[in-house]
């Protein structure tokens, strides 16, 4: 009855002689007559048995269905695809994770117009699963909430903490014959002991994080542990949240301001998190109707120092973030840069949440005056090489790598590139090229990873630079410079180096410049043509033609 009073969206599909037909439906899911006055609540879940990030979510969308009914609504599950970006890495399905973003934002959209959801729950974890659904968020504009699965366990081999990552860097051990086949067996067997997002802030647990710096998420919840029950009790939580939020037309669009995309940055640069997070921050205010330039990052990573030295860059796992007090906590220590009048779907402002946050480990969460960086984790890179900008994890850069001259060594896919390092044909100071992996270009702007392992393998990661318009994993370090923008499909300065150019980079001075003349460039773009590419049919063939920039984020122009 206490629903009565209220409009809901679903009532266009449960109210009135002529939703008879409707109701019928909706019986036969086994909804009850008094369902009929209640909010219905949509459960956008990505539960998979192939991403180890996933295969807990359907625990996770049983508490949150408890916490739905109990509050009075009526939960609805229905499902997304997921996919593991570590098992599409280094072949051609790594073409497929960052169009997925826009399919899963796709079909919650079309869940949610076809059903009339009063609100949502999203749940989530891994790359580019957490940003689709948040795009979804933003673009519907309703009540809406977001569960994120958790980070895992880290493996334990000889008293030694590995993750994911660490069985990538011995791959090139291996086949070197530094490490054995048993020692690689018995890493691979470990590394990755349990359910949820790989224990490094890698892309997953940064986008996780995200989410709730910008308010979309409990509190605690981007950090904790997949296997905590913690994570239950915030779903059963954010399942009675949502209905109130229902209660309060409390939307979206009313938590994702521009001032709540800003402090993400800011927890973004503290932590040290994924380049991967300047494709998908903008990707989700572009839905939010906000404009969040590439500017806007390098402006912030100026100011905001990087405190949390996590893997890969560090020591850390996200386990040990949570333990140090997790995302209240570090938003606690950026208080004074923070807009604390951003509103997270508590109802509560940031000021509210981050009051009683504790800093339990000022190892892990270090004091602003003794910072691992001065600066963020993150610097944007422009020159006449990247005129619309390009991205580097600076925190991940060592000391000798931060300005680097070398001649280019260009290729135009990453199988090239990868075969010529094999080869021992890359020298040290060279700068390797691989371009026509954009956005449009990949199709899908694939992840340069493997590619970066086996130069670190090699003992050139001090030496070497690589410079593309394809992206990294949320777990590469090194000189290592992606998102170069405009792509060269789209004939950015990128499709006219030529082998022998010299390159200059200069990361604090967030410059990225090929030593050509103006003329020259003017005379080497008449001559320039596109590869021809055979883009199968489907997909991605449609990705490519509709793609933005990687500057405005890699979705569909619109």
């Amino acid at each position: 009855m206490e629903w009565m009073l209220l409009i809901m969206r679903s009532d266009v599909v449960k109210k009135g002689v002529e939703r008879a037909p409707h109701r019928s439906l909706m019986y036969a899911t086994g909804m009850i007559e008094e369902d009929m006055d209640k909010p219905i609540i949509g459960i956008a879940n990505s539960w998979n048995e192939i991403v180890p990030g996933h295969m807990h979510l359907d625990k996770i969308a049983y508490h949150v269905k408890l916490g739905i009914a109990e509050a009075g609504g009526v939960p609805k599950e229905f499902n997304t695809i997921a996919i593991c970006d570590g098992i599409a890495m280094g072949h051609e399905g790594m073409r497929a994770p960052l169009i997925s973003r826009e399919v899963i934002a796709d079909s919650i959209e079309l869940m949610t117009i076809a059903h009339q959801f009063d609100a949502l729950v999203l749940i989530s974890s891994c790359d580019k699963i957490v940003p689709g659904m948040l795009m979804a968020a933003a673009r519907l504009n309703i009540p809406a909430i977001m569960v994120t699965g958790g980070a895992m366990e880290p493996g334990i081999v000889n008293h030694r903490v590995v993750d994911l990552e660490t069985v990538f860097s011995s791959v090139p051990k291996a086949a070197s014959g530094e490490l054995s086949a048993e020692e690689l067996r018995e890493l691979e067997l470990r590394a990755c002991p349990s359910c949820g997002s790989c224990a490094g802030m890698f892309t997953a647990n940064t986008m996780s994080c995200l989410a709730e710096a910008l308010g979309m998420s409990l509190p605690y919840t981007g950090a904790s542990l997949a296997t905590d029950s913690m994570k239950l009790r915030i779903a059963r939580m954010a399942g009675r949240r949502v209905v109130e939020m229902v209660r309060e037309d409390l939307s979206t669009r009313q938590i994702m301001s521009r001032e709540a995309f800003e402090n993400a940055i800011m927890v973004d640069m503290a932590i040290g998190g994924s380049t991967n997070t300047v494709l998908h921050l903008p990707a989700i205010a572009r839905e939010a109707e906000i404009e969040l330039p590439l500017d806007v990052f390098d402006e912030i990573s100026r100011k905001v120092p990087h405190l949390s030295n996590l893997s890969p860059a560090g020591p850390y796992k996200v386990k040990d973030l949570h333990l140090a007090g997790g995302i209240p906590a570090v938003m606690k220590r950026l208080e004074p840069f923070l807009h604390l009048d951003a509103l997270s779907v508590t109802g509560k402002k940031i000021e509210e949440i981050i009051k009683n946050a504790r800093i339990v480990d000022e190892d892990v969460i270090r004091p602003l005056e003794n910072p691992v960086h001065k600066q963020g984790g993150i610097a944007i890179l422009k020159g006449n090489l990247a005129p619309d900008g390009a991205v580097v994890k600076a925190s991940a850069v060592s000391e000798e790598m931060l300005v680097h001259k070398g001649e280019a060594k260009v290729f135009d896919r990453e199988e090239d590139a990868m075969e010529a390092v094999m080869k021992g044909e890359i020298e040290e100071g060279d700068v390797i090229v691989i371009r026509y992996e954009g956005p449009k270009g990949g199709p899908g702007m694939r992840e340069m990873y493997d590619i970066l392992q086996v130069i670190d393998g090699m003992g050139l990661s001090s030496s070497v630079a690589l410079v593309t318009d394809g992206r990294f994993s949320g777990s590469n370090r090194g000189g290592a410079i992606g998102h170069v923008s405009p792509e060269a499909m789209e004939g950015g300065p990128i499709a006219l180096v030529r082998d022998g150019d010299l390159i200059t980079i200069d990361i604090p001075k967030r410059s990225l410049h090929v030593e050509i003349s103006e003329e020259e460039m003017r005379e080497r773009r008449k001559e320039w043509r596109p590869p021809e590419k055979r883009i199968p049919r489907g997909v991605l063939k449609r990705y490519s033609m509709m793609a933005l920039s990687a500057s405005k984020g890699g979705g569909y122009e619109i």
